[in-house]
Formats: structure tokens, sequence, C-alpha cells
């Protein structure tokens, strides 16, 4: 792609032909950027509405479509914003480029909104010197979102660019950008394997997307995935997700250089906001002996990882706890007892390996006034904890700009790290097998974001995305739950029924014909 600078030269060639011959009939093409330093008219507001290139900035389309690109009244700070869109098919790029800057990395950040649909839509930092940089945008119909895309500059110079591959009526909108020093990037890019020893067990297997079978923890790990997550309950029926399955599980995710996040649910089942029933073993036991069951149980699991040279490098004290754990006395109702069977989990975490980071998991990731009620009362009771995990499905938890208005808030006002400790996407709605899957209707999809591997691995990029532009760095990563339980006889979601079916596998990261999927690249993320 030619620089500013070479369309420039190519462009007044062109003129001075043209004036020589007398044949300059057209209006002259839209007015090209002079290179800068630093980013200029970075809000549109400066031409106003109806500017094919704004001052500042330069279009280029290779089919002469350049009013696709275009300024117009609806901004997000200011009165004004870069739209793209054409009643028929375009392709066009708004760029910027910038020259003599001081060699090292800079970030871009803008906020932007996509109706979705086009073949690509995304912002680029190209000509900087080193591999050019992009980040896709989200859909979103209409509130603004931020996102972030850094990049290396060797040279001094780099193109800051607004692309569009785009279908009839596709749009995209884009305002208040900079181009600052500093870099980007998620240290948390995970997969929940908590299913995957019970899965192989009743004859699961799984492929690359060659075909090739090979060892799902070492497919995930080649695609970029570098933290494994498992549950663990206390005495489950069937046996698994136990102490022993986790210390198993647990030596083939450090083998393959990944770390380690340990999910303690405090039961025998599914622990979630609706459910949190004490195990069995410690049913009729009181609050001072339910404070000591924690203690134990935790520093029991987390010192036999840590024999066997599999430390936990994370742990979650309880799962989607919304209101409490352990029911009644860990309730929410009761903040007192849940400050202290917290602490008791947490203090045996930190006894075992004091550098283990401690997590405190909610659902609901996109519902701002339940995380400052529940943050709220922790830091009143004095819990220590290092991370905000949540969980974000959005079929049920709302819009992504309601995630990143969450995230930036409850980060800054603990002065946490937070990440999404669970998300999923269906590649598909029909079943592998005969029992019902929680998503597989068209109504329950997410708008922008099909039922297929394409929309699979858009819903996972654009997570990414969000969390990786929380402010000040405190965006941790983003965890995608459970992409290896695939439909085989025997494990079903109720572990005191063996026949009873998996809900999952049209949300898993591994196809019906049990090749890994599109998704997957997306751990790959910087």
């Amino acid at each position: 792609m030619r620089t500013t600078r070479g369309r420039f030269r190519l462009r007044s060639a062109v003129l001075a032909t043209a004036l020589g011959a007398g044949l300059l009939l057209a209006p002259l093409p839209a007015r090209q950027a002079v290179a800068a330093s630093t980013l200029t008219n970075t809000g549109f507001e400066a031409d106003g509405a109806g500017t094919a290139t704004p001052s500042g900035w330069s279009t280029y389309s290779a089919a002469g479509q350049n009013a696709a690109s275009f300024t117009e009244a609806g901004g997000r700070g200011g009165g004004h914003r870069l739209s793209h869109w054409s009643s028929s098919a375009y392709k066009v790029e708004t760029y910027q480029y910038l020259s003599g800057l001081a060699d090292g990395t800079y970030t871009l950040t803008a906020w932007v909104r996509s109706g979705g649909g086009q073949n690509s839509a995304y912002l680029a930092l190209r000509n900087c010197g080193s591999a050019e940089q992009r980040t896709d945008l989200p859909v979103t119909t209409s509130a603004w979102i931020r996102v972030v895309t850094s990049v290396k500059v060797v040279g001094g110079g780099c193109t800051v660019s607004v692309n569009s591959d785009a279908n009839a009526g596709n749009w995209l909108n884009v305002d208040d950008l900079s181009f600052t020093p500093g870099s980007t990037g998620l240290a948390v890019k995970g997969v929940d394997l908590s299913a995957l020893k019970k899965n192989e067990d009743f004859g699961a297997t799984y492929k690359n997307a060659s075909g090739t079978t090979g060892d799902p923890v070492a497919l995930l790990k080649g695609a970029g995935a570098g933290y494994g997550r498992l549950k663990v309950w206390v005495n489950p029926a069937d046996g698994y997700n136990t102490k022993t399955q986790v210390l198993a599980t647990a030596k083939r995710i450090k083998a393959q250089g990944m770390k380690l996040l340990v999910d303690f649910h405090y039961s025998d089942v599914w622990a979630d906001p609706g459910a949190q029933t004490k195990p069995a073993a410690w049913a009729g036991h009181s609050y001072a002996q339910l404070k000591k069951d924690v203690y134990d149980h935790t520093y029991d699991v987390l010192a036999a990882l840590k024999a066997q040279g599999t430390t936990a490098d994370m742990v979650q004290i309880g799962n989607e706890i919304n209101t409490g754990m352990l029911w009644p006395e860990g309730s929410t109702s009761d903040w007192t007892q849940l400050a202290g069977l917290l602490g008791s989990g947490i203090s045996a975490a930190k006894a075992v390996s004091s550098s283990t980071q401690i997590a405190l998991h909610l659902a609901n990731g996109g519902d701002n006034a339940l995380y400052r009620t529940w943050f709220d009362n922790a830091k009143a009771q004095g819990v220590s904890y290092d991370v905000i995990a949540l969980s974000f499905y959005g079929y049920w938890h709302g819009a992504l700009s309601s995630l990143q208005a969450n995230l930036d808030d409850i980060s800054a006002r603990y002065g946490k790290k937070v990440m999404v400790a669970e998300t999923a996407y269906p590649f598909r709605l029909d079943g592998k097998d005969a029992h019902e899957n929680i998503i597989d209707l068209p109504s329950e999809l997410i708008p922008g974001y099909p039922a297929s591997s394409a929309g699979q691995a858009a819903w996972l990029r654009d997570v990414m995305n969000v969390v990786e532009a929380v402010p000040g760095g405190r965006g941790l990563g983003v965890v995608y739950w459970e992409p290896a339980w695939t439909a085989v006889t025997g494990n079903g979601w109720d572990p005191t029924d063996p026949s009873s079916g998996n809900a999952w596998e049209n949300q898993a990261l591994f196809g019906y014909d049990n090749r890994l999927l599109p998704a997957a690249g997306w751990f790959a993320h910087r």
C-alpha cells in the first residue's frame, strides 16, 4: 500500500499533466493529509457534516468509492463523527499518516459502533516498521464501545487507519481517537477444562482443524491459550471434579507451559447465583465448623497441587457468588458471615502460596449495580483479594457496552484487575445428542452474532477486545467456558444421572466432527 507521501506525489503528477493538456474538467479529488507527529482532528469536528475527507485525514478506495467515507452529525463526545456507509457494496479506508514519532510502543484508542455484516470492519496500525496490528469493530447498534490496539513503531512513522470491506447498507461510526505511548494486551487467555477428564474417559476424541487427532490441551495451547481453569467439587455423585481429577488435569495444563486457575465451588454440584448448596458432608455443620471446612478443603487441594509441582497461579474462592455461598450461613443476607467464609478460603490459598492470585467471581457481568453493592460490602468487611472475575454470556447478561461500563467502573472503583472468567457462544443451534441445548433458537442469539463458526469467533474476539480496552491496563483477560465439553454418552449435565445429556456441545470449541473451530485462534490475541 502506498504511503500518504506516495499518493501525494502521484496526485501532483496527474494534476500537472491534466493542467498542461487543458483536460481538467472534473472536480479535484479530495485533499490529502499532511503528515504530522500527532493525530489531528480526532473528533472529526473541523469540517462539520458531509465531508468525505475530513481535515488531517485521507480517504482511499481502489474502486473510487471515497464517498462511502464521510463525517456526519451525531458524535460521541462532540457534534460529529466519521462514518462509513453506502447503498451499494464498498471498500474504503480513512487514514492519517504520522511521522517524526519517537520509536517505541504506541496505543490507538477509539470509540466505535457498527451494525455488523461487513466482510471486515477494523482499525489498523500499519506502515509502522513492524507487523500491522488490527482491532475489529464489535457489533453495537446504539451504544459506543471503546477499543484499543497497539504497535511497535520503528523508523518514526505510522499510519492510523479505519477500514471497511462492506456489503450494501453496512455501516460503522468512529470518534474520539487518541494515539499515545503505551501497549495493550491480555495476560489471561484461558480455557475451562473441567469436563475434559470425564469426557475422555467416556470416549471423546479431539482433532486439529485439519482433522489430525491430538491432545486437546496441546491443541488449545497451540491456538494461543495460556491458562487452564478447573472447578473443584467436594464429593460429587459421579466422582469427577474432585481433587483426584484436578491433580491429573493440572499436570497436563502445566506440562503445556500454561498457568492454572482453580475454581472452588464449595459444593457437591453446580454452584451459581441460584444454587449454593453445601456439600452433603458439611450439611449439619455450624458456621464455625464451616469456616474450618472451607480452610481445610481449600488448603488440601492447593497443597496437593503444589506438592506435585503444579502450584495454582490463581484461585477463585467460590463460583458465581452473587448471592453468597454455603447457604444459608454464607448468604449475602449476612455479610459478616460470608466475609468470614471467604476469608477462610483466602487464608488457606495464601498459606499454600503467597504469590497465588485471589479472584472473587460473580455472574451477570453487565450489572453494575450488583457489582457495586457486592464489592462495597466486601470492602466494608475487609475481604482481601486481587482480581474481580465475571461471567458474561451476552444472551443472558446484556450488551457488550454494559460489560465495558461495568469493567471500567469496578476496576477504577476498587483498584483491581478484572477478567471475564466465563463466556461462550454457539457455532450452531442444533444438538449432537438428544438433550436440548441451552441456546438452540434464533431468538436467543445476540444480534449481529449468528450461530456459526464465524459468529462464535467474532463473539470471543469482541469480548477480548472489550477487556483489553479497560483503562490503566487493568483488563486481565478472558476464559472460555468448557470448550472441550463435547457430546459423549455418559458425560451429561447431571452428575447424579449417567443418562443425562449435554446441553453445551454447540458452544464448545470443537465441532461436531471433533475439529478445533476458528474461534480458538483468537487466543493468540495480543
